[in-house]
Formats: C-alpha cells, sequence, structure tokens
C-alpha cells in the first residue's frame, strides 16, 4: 500500500507497505481521500513539537472499513466513514468535563500515533465517524479542519447576532467563514493576499480588509460606526495580532485563538477588564465530527469549492512542494488513494 511518511525533519517519505490488521476495537479504513493540513506541513518543517519521527502523518481522511477488529460492535465492513483525529482517555477531568480535544492523554491521529495517509489506516472504533455513501470523500475529508472551526466559534459562542471579524484567509479562515455565516453571523475577513480575499468573498464574507494596504482597527471603526466586532477569531497565529484584537473587539467581545506562535505578544489588561473581554484557546475539536457531517450530508455546508487541487498519492510530494512553494494558488489539497 502507499505511505507517505515524514521520516526525519525536511524528508518525506512514500514507499510500498503492507496493510496491517486492525487490532483489538480498532478498524481499517481504505483511505479514498485525504488532506494536507497546515500542521502536517510543521511536521515535515520540524516545527510540531508533539510528534515523534519517523511518523505516517495525515489527519483528515475518509474511507471505506475494509476489517475489524475484535470487539467492534457499531460499524461493519463497508462502511463509509471520515476520522476523528482526536483520541482522549475519557477518565481526565477534561475528558469529564466534555473537553476530551484537551485530555491529560491527548493522542491525535497524524501526530502521536501513524495517520491516514497510507492505503490502508487503522485507528481506533470510536474515532470511526459513519458518513452516508451519497456523501463525496472529498467533501467528507473537509470534516475535520471544519470541525476546527465549529470548535472555536461555540468556545467564543457565535450566533446570529454576533459580527465576527476573522484574521486569515488561508484554509483556516475559510472554515471558520463557513461555520460562522450558516450560523447567521456578519464576516469581515483580514488578510494580505488579494486573491485569498477574493476567495473569501466566494465563500460569502460581507467585508473584507487588505490589511497589507489599510489598517483593520480604523477600516473595522468605519463599518461599525465605532463599534467593534462581538466575535475575533485569529487564524494566523501573529504575536501582534492579539493586541489589536483586543483594541478592535467590542464590549462583551470573545476572542477565540486558532494560530498559535512560540514567541511573547503584549495583551492590553485594561481593554480586556475595560470591555470585560473574554480571551479563550481552541485546540482541534470536542467531537463536532458527527455534527459537521450532518451539516454536510443536508446541504447547510457546501465546502467542495475548498479543495483547489487533488493529486494522486503516489505523487505526494509535488503536492507537498505545491503547498510549500505556492500557497497563494491552494485553499484545500486533497489526496487520491484510490486512483
Amino acid at each position: 500500500m502507499v505511505t507517505i511518511s515524514v521520516l526525519e525533519p525536511h524528508k518525506l517519505g512514500i514507499d510500498q507497505r503492507d496493510a496491517l490488521p486492525p487490532g483489538e476495537g480498532e478498524v481499517a479504513i481504505q483511505v479514498i481521500r485525504a488532506g494536507i493540513c497546515g500542521s502536517d506541513m510543521h511536521i515535515l518543517h520540524g516545527s510540531n513539537p508533539f510528534v515523534t519521527y519517523p511518523r505516517i502523518i495525515g489527519h483528515e481522511f475518509a474511507g471505506v472499513i475494509t476489517a475489524l477488529g475484535r470487539g467492534v460492535s457499531h460499524l461493519a465492513i463497508g462502511d463509509h466513514v471520515v476520522a476523528d483525529p482526536v483520541i482522549s482517555c475519557g477518565k481526565c477531568h477534561p475528558c469529564r468535563i466534555g473537553r476530551s480535544n484537551v485530555c491529560a492523554k491527548l493522542q491525535v491521529i497524524g501526530v502521536h500515533r501513524d495517520g491516514g495517509f497510507r492505503s490502508v489506516a487503522i485507528i481506533p472504533q470510536e474515532n470511526a465517524v459513519k458518513i452516508s455513501p451519497s456523501l463525496g470523500f472529498d467533501v467528507a475529508a473537509l470534516a475535520e479542519p471544519l470541525a476546527v472551526a465549529a470548535n472555536v466559534l461555540s468556545r467564543t459562542e457565535c450566533g446570529a447576532d454576533d459580527v465576527v471579524m476573522i484574521y486569515g484567509a488561508g484554509t483556516v479562515g475559510i472554515t471558520v467563514l463557513q461555520v460562522a455565516k450558516m450560523r447567521g453571523a456578519r464576516c469581515i475577513v483580514a488578510d494580505i493576499d488579494p486573491q485569498r480575499l477574493e476567495r473569501a468573498v466566494e465563500f460569502g464574507a460581507d467585508i473584507v480588509i487588505n490589511s497589507r494596504e489599510k489598517s483593520v482597527p480604523e477600516e473595522v471603526a468605519a463599518e461599525m460606526e465605532g463599534l467593534g466586532p462581538s466575535v475575533v477569531i485569529d487564524g494566523a497565529g501573529i504575536p501582534a495580532l492579539l493586541n489589536e484584537a483586543c483594541r478592535i473587539a467590542g464590549p462583551a467581545g470573545r476572542i477565540g485563538l486558532l494560530g498559535f506562535s512560540a514567541a511573547p505578544c503584549n495583551v492590553s489588561q485594561q481593554e480586556i477588564v475595560r470591555k470585560e473581554l473574554s480571551l479563550v484557546g481552541s485546540r482541534l475539536n470536542r467531537r463536532f465530527i458527527a455534527e459537521v457531517v450532518h451539516w454536510l450530508e443536508t446541504g447547510k455546508l457546501k465546502p467542495v469549492d475548498m479543495i483547489t487541487q487533488t493529486f494522486n498519492a503516489a505523487d505526494a510530494r509535488k503536492a507537498f512542494d505545491l503547498v510549500e512553494k505556492h500557497p497563494e494558488q491552494t485553499l484545500k489539497v486533497q489526496l487520491a488513494f484510490d486512483a
């Protein structure tokens, strides 16, 4: 089977391996489509602090169950499924209060253990979410990034009465935009790339701001008659943006952080207290995959245009090179393992 792994930082391996049988409580999935994520690029670059090498990467994938391990009860061979990459213990404090995405013993498929960039992937049965046979595997493989967006918008309690300011019109920003619009919110998107901003308009952005050419605080103040957005989502992870987010957020605003950097950043305590802002982090997804699948199956979300390129899995190097060298041309690049 085709297997794509990062052997060590900056070294991508593509080889053929025999498929492993599923263990107790596990299922084998014939992977049909898998998406390349920014975190996969971080693993390749050696900048993901949680990974050990070598590692079969990939955590956005969908396919068909081909084998069942002992004790699997609610799935069957032939089921169409999408993977939820979050593996949690179910016993620690975060798990007990419904925050399994920050489990004390968290493991992420494709990071802490081998992932879905292989013809046959092995995952725990709890992490295989059934999908309708009518849902395309390409669209189903978008469920995970959309679930990440659902998580941060849940953390910031985004609803129809909100104006959402989104920093970044890459994959993260566009997924947040789609889920926020589905919830009825008005959305402002800022980015330095005009092509990305055009794409944001296509996905429903009400206002776009080229932050290379214009001041985001000034533009937001002008558009909102001096009032700030009620929700600000940072999908870029640039340290200076957090300070700006605190300044532009409206009273009682909520700020959600998806992007991050190890570098320190200045934050105004005065702004946080004066406006009683809520500042929350958001990691992965808290069992939102099944809900996102429902949105996809019922047409509440129609994200297929996010898929800008699809490569045969054997051509993964070309796919990674495109993402690396020409990010302006890509939104979501997928690998096809059924070609």
